[in-house]
Order: structure tokens, then C-alpha cells, then sequence
């Protein structure tokens, strides 16, 4: 399957609609059973037409994280000089029923290698939830890197994370990025793409496929 470049504002009315079209990211965490948003039953029925998704535009933490985008990526593309840091939000990546809307694409200056770039900001009001943190990511998140590296087939990505922690009166704030290369995940990637199969197929058959719940078996570094 090649890559097509599809032309469409993020989160446009359009977009929006062709999501139904084919798994993006956000849908990949809860295929497995692993996302705490939303169950791979509720991502059928949007896929089929059963249910609308949920508007979560006007929620304070996705308003903070759409408005702090752009300066954040600013911001990441100064710790890396390394790096080409650009975005484009009219553009979706797509291989077969995979499609992927990035918050940045990435491209190393010495050898010309392409990566994906991921920002997130979260707000933690445990300090023990930073060990979801710890060396690694939220599963959830990881499993959406995976399918846009299967969907884009590139190189590397680097997650760029902005924790906020609330503890007593204090609010601390982290910045943290967690580089991933594509060619040490060949196990979960094969096992993601495996599992978003399976799952369109009940989509285009519209046949109601089973609760999943979690297994995964996660390649640690």
C-alpha cells in the first residue's frame, strides 16, 4: 500500500467527516482495550455511523493544548537545532484504511532521515502519576505513535511532553520528550497493525465486534 497525501484542514468539519473514512491515531489506543477516553465498541459505531463522536472542543485541557501547539513546537525546534521542526494542518498521511494528521513532521539536516513530531500537555494531580511518565509513556500514547509510524513509515519521532503537577499550592511544571525510532518496534508494530485490521474488517462488514480488553505485550528500551 503507498502513501497518499490527502489535502484537508485539521479539525475541519471535513476532516472531521473523513475520519469515518479509516483509523486515525486517536482511534488506535482504544482498538486494544488501553484508552481511558472511549472503547473500541464506541470507535465501531462511529466508524459505521452509530454514534456521533463526542465534542470535546470546548474542554478547558483540549483548548490549553490546541492554543499552546504551536508555541510549544516553536520552542522544541530551538533544543533541537538538529532538526527541520515544520507543520502543516492541512495535510493527512494515508496507507490504506490508516491515516495519520501530525503535529509536526520532523527532518534530520545532516542525513535528510524524516520523523514525526508529538506534543502533548497533561495535568497530573498526583505526583505518583509521574510513573506513567518515568522512561516511558502512557501506553495510549505510545500506541498512537506506533500507528503513525506504520501509516507514514518513518524513522523516528520524538513525543514532546508539557506535565503540569499540581501538588498543595504549587503548580510545577515539566517538560519532557521521549525519542522513539521505528526500527526497534517491529514487534508492536506488528501487532497494532494486525489488530486495526481485524477491527476495519468488522467495520466494513458492520458487524459489531467483541469488548476488548487490554493486551498488549509492549517492547520496553
Amino acid at each position: 500500500m503507498g502513501l497518499e497525501i490527502i489535502r484537508l484542514e485539521h479539525n475541519s468539519p471535513e476532516w472531521l467527516n473523513y475520519r469515518r473514512t479509516g483509523i486515525g491515531g486517536s482511534d488506535a489506543a482504544a482498538i486494544l482495550g488501553l484508552s481511558p477516553f472511549k472503547t473500541n465498541v464506541e470507535v465501531w459505531e462511529e466508524k459505521v455511523g452509530l454514534r456521533e463522536p463526542k465534542d470535546i472542543s470546548d474542554n478547558p485541557a483540549v483548548k490549553y493544548g490546541k492554543e499552546a501547539e504551536d508555541i510549544r513546537r516553536q520552542l522544541f525546534a530551538l533544543d533541537y537545532p538538529e532538526l527541520e521542526v515544520t507543520a502543516d494542518k492541512t495535510v493527512v498521511y494515508r496507507r490504506g484504511f490508516m491515516f495519520a494528521s501530525l503535529d509536526g513532521d520532523l527532518k534530520k539536516k545532516d542525513t535528510g532521515e524524516l520523523g514525526i513530531y508529538e506534543g502533548k500537555t497533561t495535568e497530573l494531580r498526583r505526583r505518583a502519576d509521574l510513573m506513567k511518565w518515568t522512561g516511558r509513556v502512557p501506553d495510549y500514547y505510545y500506541v498512537q505513535l506506533l500507528h503513525y509510524f506504520i501509516t507514514t513509515e518513518r524513522a523516528f519521532s520524538i513525543l514532546d511532553a508539557q506535565i503540569k503537577l499540581h501538588s498543595a499550592d504549587e503548580i510545577e511544571i515539566l517538560v519532557r520528550r521521549y525519542p522513539y525510532y521505528r526500527k526497534y518496534l517491529f514487534p508492536d508494530l506488528r501487532y497494532l497493525y494486525t489488530e486495526e485490521k481485524d477491527f476495519w474488517g468488522y467495520v466494513e462488514r458492520k458487524e459489531r465486534p467483541p469488548l476488548k480488553l487490554p493486551r498488549f505485550n509492549r517492547t520496553e528500551f
